[in-house]
């Protein structure tokens, strides 16, 4: 299975001297025996970076905002159910990315990470859909209803169990990568029916927490609390892709002599 190429080395200085263009050095990343040193150098910035983001923004989202007039403390689910339901989202769009990108270049590592991605989106998705009927239980009554947005969010966790149950099924590594690819590919329709569900049709859901048209509306210890337990959040989830992508490259690099050779193997 192919590689993406190294950019050829433009020519700079006296005597011909070369050095790698900026694409050329982040091209390199591509190997897996490359992307494996350098995600054990980002996992613990993503993790230290989640601890420290996400407890701030959950301090001050649980404890430190006031209560809203109308929803009472039932708003504070919002803290969490906000980040994981925006994530559950964005993940599944770069999942889908990886997916064509090794799709059309054949890639090993594009399909790895896409396939590190699947498990975290299905968390985060879970965790959209608890929290919302944790919130939607006593504000509308019930913890469940057929609303379009809801919907759709649920059809999204179908898919990132769909995509992992189809590749857990077929024994093929090639085949399993690229049918899990088509279907993620085929499933990416359901992405801005999730975003733009509240202005297709009436449902329940309320609108957008927060608009890029228009100022907050809602008080700024609210803001502050919401934007950093959602950089926390993201943090997370760029930590736990980046480990189950060491995982993976270990298992399917497990013959090469470079996997053989490392500490933690040997040991």
């Amino acid at each position: 299975m192919t590689e993406l190429a190294f950019a050829t080395p433009s020519p700079s200085g006296a005597g011909g001297a070369s050095r790698p263009t900026r694409t050329a050095r982040w091209r390199q990343y591509a190997a897996p025996q490359r992307a494996y040193p350098l995600a054990a150098r980002l996992m613990p910035w993503c993790y230290g970076l989640a601890l420290l983001l996400g407890g701030l923004g959950l301090y001050i989202g649980l404890w430190l905002a006031p209560t809203d007039a109308q929803q009472g403390q039932v708003y504070r689910i919002l803290f969490v159910h906000v980040p994981t339901a925006w994530l559950s989202m964005w993940l599944y769009l770069v999942m889908a990315a990886w997916a064509a990108v090794g799709w059309v270049w054949q890639t090993r590592l594009s399909f790895m990470l896409a396939r590190a991605l699947a498990p975290t989106g299905a968390l985060l998705t879970a965790l959209a859909l608890w929290t919302g009927a944790l919130w939607g239980q006593p504000t509308w009554g019930t913890w469940w209803v057929w609303d379009a947005r809801l919907t759709s969010e649920l059809i999204l966790l179908f898919l990132y169990l769909g995509v992992m149950a189809l590749q857990a099924a077929i024994d093929d590594t090639r085949r399993a990568d690229r049918a899990g690819a088509l279907l993620t590919l085929v499933g990416v329709v359901n992405v801005p029916v999730i975003y733009f569900s509240v202005q297709w049709w009436n449902t329940l859901h309320q609108g957008a927490s927060i608009s890029f048209k228009a100022a907050p509306s809602m008080d700024n210890a609210m803001l502050l609390g919401l934007l950093l337990a959602s950089l926390g959040f993201w943090a997370y989830a760029a930590g736990a892709v980046l480990q189950r992508l060491r995982c993976l490259i270990l298992e399917r690099e497990a013959d090469t002599a470079w996997v053989r050779q490392l500490p933690e193997v040997r040991a």
